[in-house]
């Protein structure tokens, strides 16, 4: 009796440790299962990833290229604009030397009149003259005024 007892208990314990097995390799086995789910869930994961980063990768190189391609439109840009700038302040000077030619040639012109003045005969009345004088002056600085207007007008035509 005593050998079939040992032996009954050793083969319950043997049947008590087959079952905690049986019971872990269902647990093990849960978790492979989920691991695995997991695996194909990080793989499409990491494929998502890789598009995304060549995707980015396309972008960049697009943007590298716009920013190539609007550096070189703003540099040509820069070039006209530089060259706009030099022939309107060389237009402004010929413009200015016209003003300055102007205002000699109605200085010189009032100084004419103001001797034509002193050499006038008796029978011509000053006021009248006098009137005249200034007249002439404002029609010259009218003049002026519209050319350096016209000068202008056309720079900004040429500039825009």
């Amino acid at each position: 009796m005593t050998g079939s007892f040992y032996g009954l208990v050793i083969e319950s314990l043997v049947a008590v440790l087959l079952g905690l097995t049986i019971g872990y390799c269902v647990i093990l086995n849960k978790r492979l299962i989920r691991l695995k789910a997991d695996e194909t869930a990080m793989r499409g994961t990491i494929a998502e990833l890789i598009t995304a980063t060549e995707f980015a990768e396309r972008a960049i190189k697009n943007l590298r290229d716009i920013t190539q391609q609007t550096n070189a439109t703003l540099g040509e840009g820069l070039r006209a604009s530089i060259d706009v700038t030099r022939d309107l302040d060389d237009q402004i000077a010929r413009g200015e030397e016209v003003l300055d030619r102007i205002a000699q040639i109605a200085e010189v012109a009032d100084a004419a009149r103001q001797g034509q003045r002193q050499a006038a005969p008796a029978n011509v009345e000053p006021l009248h003259r006098e009137e005249a004088q200034p007249r002439s002056a404002n029609r010259t600085a009218q003049a002026a005024q519209a050319l350096a207007m016209r000068l202008r007008a056309a720079a900004a035509g040429q500039a825009a």
